[in-house]
């Protein structure tokens, strides 16, 4: 560069220097003009007057002083508007457009004072090439250079992103309850975002209905707020419910599921942004000055609006904020769905378990009971435990516990099928072995028409029969734990506590495998304790110190059943169980030997009369002889039949609880049925009659043969 370009040069940069400012808004102007979608941006427009001009005087100074231009750093202004373009996400072929389009401005501004200044035309074309070059040299460099500060930026803007999304994965949805989900993206705004989070759901959504209704705006609750002030958080009431002004941002917002980034200029903020007025902890809108809007969507429903705002933080919200809060509240949105899901099939399961489940036990000559079913506390939803307390002929009863494998509304209707199938089979009397053989036969059945492959369906049952009259208790079980026996001692309380060593089957659903009952007496009042393995399978502790546990609470047990139920439960189960429970307590009882009489009969037509006589005895023994009658010709019918159809030995039995039982014993396993007799039959009326004149009558096989019975209800005048 000669001598008279230089000093030329030097006295264009001072005569500039005054009037930089006058350059730098020229500049300034032709960027609005050239890129309007960079200057949408609040905080880089005002940003740029700063950055432009250092870099106006950056190049005046290097005309006036001549320095090399290897020394070209960007300035600290233009350092700074670099890494605000990239944490708006602007790409750098933007960012090379702004400097190339600053320094063509400049380079254009020079050239015409230079024109002005001068008419010479050699010293115009040496200050043209020398400000060509500088301009491309300073360009060159400092695009570089602000490249640079841009990836930097841009990286600490992706890092801080990803570890914001990724906290959000870990601390968003740890459990299946809607409120602390909600609460919990409340949380990791404040923690990241905002200053302050507000989340609203729509109370349709809550109610387990489908999201947003189409008659009328959203009814919505504040479930869950947040503020990063470093207060403690306060509780929020769900109770109270809103609406949002109709055309308002929110209202906006829900119906379109759209979001929206906002400033507000008023002292107070937007009056919606108040929620309900009688609303508590609500942390006010004073000082908010820049809102976003994000609706919490799942499954093309809208559940909510999640509002984050800043107060004390300076820097409004920009676009990359508003990608990163959409990012947040719709893997919230996931969650709150998938918990307000879960919340409906548990408790649609729960429902329906407790529909199927006996509402009141009956009471029992036989036995004293007292139930509980508790279900499970964690994520994997309702069981299929059942327990049920079945009335059978003769004074006895059956207690019954059962568990399905499985979780949620497959296992719930399982259940019910399973204990239908269960009371049916023991209307029929069947031994504890063949019914859990036909059962096992109608779990396999449920198998085939099911078709679930895999996840074939299997449950577990222990079943049960206690006789108060021989103190003899039948059991088979089917993959099931055993029962509790307490027996209590010769002196006044003390109780042995043990755990009969009886055959255990296999669960039901694997077919062609035996059963086996086994029989103990028991000695009255003792205590049987049924129950399913949530009671006693625990992660705090093995099997056997829960047995243990089991044991040393029945042995000190009240008398209460009700009261030996619930200190069962609190000194085995947890808060929150991980699986059902069904639990079944019965005190047995003996039937008064006064309430019961037999009667040996030879295989000899005449002595019906015999029976008749020996039942019209007892009656009148009983305080019952207005019964006399019928129950003459109910014992007539059935020893006649007996004598006639079955084998010896044939025996009769009376006995007195709530009813007046008649049975007839014999040797033959051939079962008699109704039938209808013709006009002109001698006979076939029999069994007919019993069944007129009786409340119930059936059959009932053992090993010796069978059992016929009928039962008649006692008046209540004679009960009084």
């Amino acid at each position: 560069m000669g001598t008279d370009t230089h000093i030329f040069l030097r006295d264009l940069a001072r005569g500039l220097k005054p009037r930089s400012d006058q350059l730098t808004e020229v500049v300034l102007q032709r960027l609005r003009s050239e890129l309007p979608d960079v200057w949408r941006y609040e905080d880089i427009a005002a940003l740029a007057p700063a950055a432009l001009s250092e870099v106006v005087d950056t190049v005046l100074d290097f005309l006036e002083r001549g320095r090399d231009l290897s020394e070209v750093t960007t300035p600290p202004a233009a350092t700074a508007f670099a890494c605000r373009l990239a944490e708006h996400g602007v790409q750098i072929s933007e960012l090379l457009r702004v400097y190339r389009l600053v320094h063509a401005g400049l380079l254009a501004l020079l050239y015409e004072e230079t024109s002005r200044l001068t008419k010479g035309p050699e010293l115009i074309n040496a200050v043209t090439m020398t400000l060509s070059a500088i301009a491309f040299e300073y360009v060159d460099r400092t695009a570089q250079q602000a490249v640079a500060a841009y990836q930097m930026a841009r990286d600490r803007w992706l890092q801080r992103r990803l570890i914001t999304i990724n906290e959000a994965g870990t601390r968003i949805g740890t459990t299946l309850d809607t409120t602390r989900t909600a609460q919990e993206l409340a949380d990791v705004g404040t923690d990241h975002l905002a200053d302050i989070v507000i989340v609203d759901l729509i109370d349709a959504a809550l109610q387990e209905e489908e999201g947003y209704p189409a008659d009328g705006p959203p009814v919505l609750r504040r479930i869950a707020q947040s503020v990063s002030d470093g207060s403690p958080n306060p509780a929020v009431d769900p109770g109270p419910r809103h609406t949002y002004p109709d055309g308002s941002e929110p209202a906006v917002v829900l119906a379109t599921g759209q979001p929206l980034r906002l400033g507000t200029t008023a002292s107070d903020g937007p009056t919606w942004l108040q929620g309900p007025a009688d609303h508590r902890g609500a942390p006010g809108a004073g000082g908010i000055h820049s809102m976003l809007l994000v609706p919490l969507w799942a499954r093309g429903n809208p559940l909510g609006l999640a509002q984050f705002c800043r107060r004390h933080t300076a820097d409004p919200f920009d676009d990359g904020d508003l990608l990163l809060a959409q990012e947040i509240a719709s893997r919230a949105a996931v969650n709150i769905d998938n918990a307000r899901r879960y919340t409906q099939e548990r408790s649609t399961a729960l429902t329906l378990q407790r529909s199927l489940l006996p509402q009141h036990v009956p009471e029992e000559s036989a036995v004293e009971t007292a139930c509980r079913y508790l279900p499970s506390g964690s994520r994997a939803g309702v069981g299929g435990d059942w327990y049920d307390v079945i009335p059978l002929s003769g004074a006895r009863v059956a207690l019954v516990v059962g568990d399905v494998v499985g979780r949620g509304l497959q296992a719930s209707a399982t259940m019910g099928r399973l204990r239908t199938a269960v009371r049916t089979l023991a209307d029929i009397d069947l031994t504890p072995d063949e019914l859990l053989t036909h059962l096992d036969d109608v779990v396999i059945r449920l198998q085939r028409a099911e078709q679930r492959g895999m996840d074939e369906i299997s449950a577990t049952c222990l079943y049960a029969v206690y006789d108060p009259v021989s103190r003899v208790c039948s059991l088979a079980s089917a993959g099931h734990v055993l029962p509790a026996v307490v027996t209590p001692g010769d002196t006044p309380g003390s109780r042995a506590v043990t755990f009969p060593e009886l055959p255990i089957g296999p669960p039901l659903g694997l077919g062609g495998l035996p059963f086996e009952t086994a029989q103990f007496e028991l000695r009255p009042g003792s205590l049987l304790a049924l129950y399913t393995d949530g009671l006693i399978e625990s992660r705090a502790r093995d099997v056997d110190a829960a047995l243990a546990v089991l044991s040393d609470v029945l042995a000190q047990a009240p008398a209460s059943l009700e009261e030996t139920c619930d200190q069962l439960l609190r000194a085995l189960l947890p808060s929150r169980p991980a699986d059902d429970v069904a639990l079944l307590v019965a005190r047995t009882r003996v039937l008064d030997a006064d309430h019961v009489a037999t009667l040996d009969l030879p295989s000899d037509p005449a002595v019906v009369s015999e029976a008749r006589a020996f039942a019209s005895d007892l009656l009148a023994a009983w305080g019952l002889e207005e019964m006399a009658f019928t129950t003459e010709l109910v014992v007539s019918e059935l020893v006649t039949n007996a004598i006639r159809y079955g084998k010896s030995p044939i025996q009769l039995r009376m006995i007195l609880q709530s009813a007046v039982t008649c049975e007839v014993s014999d040797a033959s396993g051939t079962a008699p049925h109704l039938r209808r007799a013709r006009a002109f039959d001698e006979g076939g009326r029999g069994l007919f009659l019993v069944a007129q004149l009786t409340e119930h009558w059936g059959t009932r096989h053992h090993r010796e043969g069978k059992v016929i019975w009928a039962e008649q209800l006692i008046p209540s005048a004679l009960a009084e």
